[in-house]
């Protein structure tokens, strides 16, 4: 049996050329979103915004689904936020989760999800990567969720990340 491997990619560090080119790298060939809105806050980063993220990918002919039901509630967001604001760290600038957003996102969300349909769309050829915003995935909830498939799927996780930041 071959292992199975999966890669995670954020929004933060790239623009959409830099983007794209980074998943052909690497032979991406299906996107798994896992944002709640599906926007990006800025002029830099609209070309995350999903309609346009979408043509970008069929242009490149890498697939695209949205798992909604793995983002983060609105109430989760905020609650992370509080944390960051408390630690004076803005969003875009956040190193890790919060222990409470952590725990809270585990219960609330991954333990009720069933990864099994994740994998099993999983490319036969290329690979799949999880999206979502945040550079750094130990900043964002995509980091618990590639945990996850590793502990439960045995799925190998790589964590991409913009090539002009060591």
């Amino acid at each position: 049996m071959s292992k199975i491997e999966m890669l995670t990619i954020g929004v933060y560090g790239f623009d959409g050329e830099s983007f794209l080119q980074r998943l052909q790298q690497v032979n991406v060939r299906l996107l798994l979103d896992v944002r709640q809105r599906r926007g990006v806050r800025g002029p830099e980063y609209a070309w995350a915004n999903s309609h346009r993220l979408q043509a970008a990918l069929a242009h490149a002919r890498i697939a695209y689904e949205h798992h909604p039901e793995l983002a983060p509630t609105t109430e989760l967001r905020q609650l992370q936020y509080a944390e960051d604001h408390r630690q004076g760290v803005g969003k875009r600038s956040r190193r890790e989760l919060a222990a409470e957003y952590t725990r809270r996102y585990t219960t609330e969300i991954l333990d009720r999800a069933d990864l099994t349909p994740i994998v099993s769309v999983l490319p036969s050829s290329g690979t799949a990567a999880l999206f979502c915003v945040e550079r750094d995935p130990e900043a964002c909830h995509r980091s618990l969720v590639a945990q996850r498939l590793a502990e439960q799927h045995h799925v190998t996780i790589e964590h991409l990340r913009p090539l002009d930041h060591g």
